[in-house]
């Protein structure tokens, strides 16, 4: 177990399903404190707010990554390089020209804004100290989650991360957005049992629209070699309060649908994958 991670699972894998929740951190640095211009309350708005409670509460045997660490203090879902000179004294600016959507948006590794609260930082923070994130928060990250995966392939013969996201609400209908990079992160097979299995549970769902799936997919997703992943994303206001804040009354109902979810994609694996890899 890492400092800013939890590990949760058999090693090797017990399921070919590796489940990653990389926005639900609530553990906030000091420095990280220390440097705020807002209340803290603005960093929390880019938390995926306890999505982290309704994936412990529907996890099986499946192996599960979360962090620990707020995304204000480093997004495990951008690059290393997707890196904000504005905030960043280490940003190499010729790499701003090509910047991200999310990057010139202030959504990069160091996240700059957040929402109505505007800019976040009283700073810029040294190059120093954001390698230090790099090195001790996001490549850790990474690391386990590529470990997980391999080790499920191994043994089943085929992995499927599905990567647990929580979104704002949209438009009454959507519940449920399902990203695969526009079909180049995970097999059409598993994100047709994911919509069928949120359509059972009753919920409306939509893929890739308006979330495809970010850096965690693009990193670790192989398809043809066997890897496959698919981003989830719960609309909040199923399991959290009216105030967007607590779990609420729907917590019950939330992890049901995920564990269907997941239930359906180890289902596929199992039935659809090659014969498991000698032990």
């Amino acid at each position: 177990m890492d400092g800013s991670f939890d590990l949760i699972g058999a090693t090797p894998p017990a399921s070919p399903v590796i489940l990653s929740v990389p926005h639900a951190g609530r553990d906030y640095p000091a420095a990280l404190d220390a440097a705020r211009r807002v209340p803290a309350s603005a960093l929390m708005i880019l938390e995926d707010r306890y999505v982290d409670a309704v994936a412990q509460g529907a996890r099986g045997v499946e192996t599960m990554i979360v962090q620990r660490r707020a995304r204000a203090w480093i997004d495990l879902n951008r690059g290393e390089d997707e890196r904000d000179a504005r905030i960043d004294e280490g940003a190499r600016p010729t790499a701003q020209a090509q910047a991200s959507v999310k990057l010139r948006s202030g959504l990069g590794l160091i996240p700059r804004r957040g929402g109505p609260a505007g800019d976040l930082w009283q700073r810029r923070f040294t190059a120093f100290e954001v390698e230090a994130r790099i090195i001790t928060d996001h490549r850790p990250y990474h690391a386990a989650l590529a470990d997980a995966l391999i080790a499920a392939r191994a043994r089943f013969g085929v992995a499927v991360l599905l990567d647990v996201h929580s979104m704002p609400p949209l438009d009454g209908r959507t519940r449920v957005v399902l990203g695969d990079r526009f079909g180049k992160s995970a097999s059409p097979r598993f994100v047709a049992r994911l919509k069928a299995a949120t359509a059972e549970m009753g919920m409306g769902c939509a893929v890739n629209a308006p979330y495809a799936g970010g850096h965690i997919l693009a990193r670790h997703a192989a398809p043809a070699a066997g890897i496959h992943a698919v981003q989830i994303e719960l609309d909040r206001s199923l399991y959290l309060d009216s105030a967007l804040d607590r779990p609420g009354q729907g917590m019950g109902a939330s992890v049901a649908l995920l564990r269907h979810m997941i239930a359906a994609v180890e289902d596929e694996a199992l039935a659809g994958g090659r014969t498991l890899a000698a032990e």
